[in-house]
């Protein structure tokens, strides 16, 4: 058996160790030393074998492409990045100005001054922009700053939601210390409802998206001008994060449209439909914005260099990829199917081209379906393209689709072009070519 510090010193391990770390490395050697120890290689593969089962990188997410159709899918960590936004968030990953002046040489005024202007030049409603981590930490600014102490926040019932991993607006609101009004009822909420609640104790009136549920027939719930004329400070959280209106999702909000309508102050995510990271954005009128990033809270809440410079980039920079594919004609996603379908068949892998339903995902456009085209594959390989040995190995990244009719379907709308020749080496790969 070789000796472990024989071991490190293959070229290629010690390179993999000034990469990813001894101790990982070192572990990787360790397992391929007990597996010769157990008779399933020889002594002499030991090497190969550690080489073979380093990761790529020295932290354990696994790339994964998504073609299971839903373009913002939360458990694969929501809206995949741009090429813009991954190029901005290297730039980032050194030192950089983040709190610099680089012409005075002194401390910069502005934390993260180009995304704010990004978000102004995208909102021009907006009298200011923030940013913190995510969107429940927004609406968490805002009910510490303005309701907390237990002033009250109005809101419908119809809009009490939950989301998921069993997270609830009204806990998430209630542990600021703020009091929640509940007006109306499920399924019909009027503006006189509100109107009725108002108090000196109100501290705002808060209207939520439901984006991930839709309640139909006798139904009413009060738009935004209605609450608007009520005269009290109006939270909009629209959720998804549209900026403006999209052709394609009428029903959707957006923050242009609301604040126009007349809302004091939008909350929306970064990660869904606006394609960037996890962030929580604030839009709205500018004293009350202040109010908010001034709270001690929002220090504890504030994004790092990295976010700033990503969500910096998906907004000035192009088309990010969720963008991208809620709007890919289904008759270029036809023409990938089939050319992707003939090169699989070419090597014996049953492959047809099918119809398909995707979904946007994330929270976002609920009950939209959007016709899409898939691969259709032998179910059995659905295990090996998500765990098999080839992304074991490093070899291919995993793959997800979706099991439907007793076929695995791969479906095209949520995969990246660029990553179409991936996708037929990673089938390849898990049917054992």
């Amino acid at each position: 058996m070789p000796r472990t510090d024989q071991l490190l010193a293959d070229p290629r391990l010690r390179l993999a160790a000034d990469r990813l770390g001894r101790d990982l490395v070192k572990a990787a050697v360790t397992r391929a030393q007990g597996r010769a120890r157990a008779g399933e290689i020889t002594p002499d593969r030991v090497a190969d074998a550690a080489v073979a089962e380093l990761p790529a990188t020295a932290a354990s997410l696994t790339p994964v492409i998504n073609a299971t159709g839903v373009l913002v899918h939360t458990n694969l960590g929501r809206a995949p990045l741009s090429r813009a936004a991954r190029d901005a968030l290297l730039a980032a990953a050194g030192t950089c100005d983040i709190e610099f002046d680089l012409d005075t040489g002194a401390r910069s005024p502005q934390r993260g001054r180009g995304v704010i202007e990004a978000l102004r030049r995208a909102v021009p409603a907006a009298g200011a922009a923030g940013v913190v981590n995510n969107n429940a930490a927004a609406l968490v600014l805002a009910a510490t700053a303005l309701a907390g102490g237990g002033r009250e926040i109005v809101i419908s019932r119809g809009e009490l939601i939950e989301i998921g991993d069993r997270f609830r607006l009204p806990d998430l609101l209630a542990s600021t210390g703020a009091r929640l009004r509940e007006v109306g009822t499920t399924n019909r909420t009027t503006v006189e409802d509100y109107q009725q609640a108002l108090s000196d104790r109100i501290g705002f009136i808060l209207k939520v998206h439901p984006s991930n549920y839709r309640v139909e027939g006798f139904t009413r719930q009060a738009g935004v001008a209605e609450l608007a004329a009520l005269n009290v400070t109006l939270v909009h959280d629209i959720g998804s994060g549209l900026l403006a209106p999209h052709p394609l999702l009428p029903d959707e909000p957006d923050a242009a449209s609301s604040l126009a309508q007349g809302a004091n102050l939008v909350t929306a995510s970064g990660d869904k439909l606006l394609g960037g990271p996890q962030a929580g954005i604030l839009l709205g009128d500018e004293p009350l914005v202040r109010t908010l990033l001034r709270h001690p809270l929002a220090r504890a809440l504030r994004v790092d260099k990295l976010t700033l410079a990503a969500l910096e980039a998906t907004i000035s920079g192009p088309l990010p990829p969720v963008a991208r594919s809620l709007t890919a004609l289904t008759g270029a996603l036809s023409d990938r199917a089939e050319r992707l379908a003939a090169t699989l068949t070419a090597h014996d892998i049953p492959a047809r081209v099918v119809d398909a339903e995707a979904a946007v995902g994330g929270g976002g456009a609920p009950g939209v379906t959007l016709p899409s085209v898939a691969i259709a594959l032998p179910e059995e390989l659905a295990t090996a393209l998500r765990h098999g040995p080839a992304v074991r190995r490093g070899e291919s990244p995993a793959v997800a689709g979706r099991v439907a009719g007793g076929a695995l379907l791969l479906d095209l709308r949520s995969v990246d072009p660029a990553d179409d020749e991936r996708l037929v080496t990673a089938v390849l790969l898990a049917a054992g070519h």
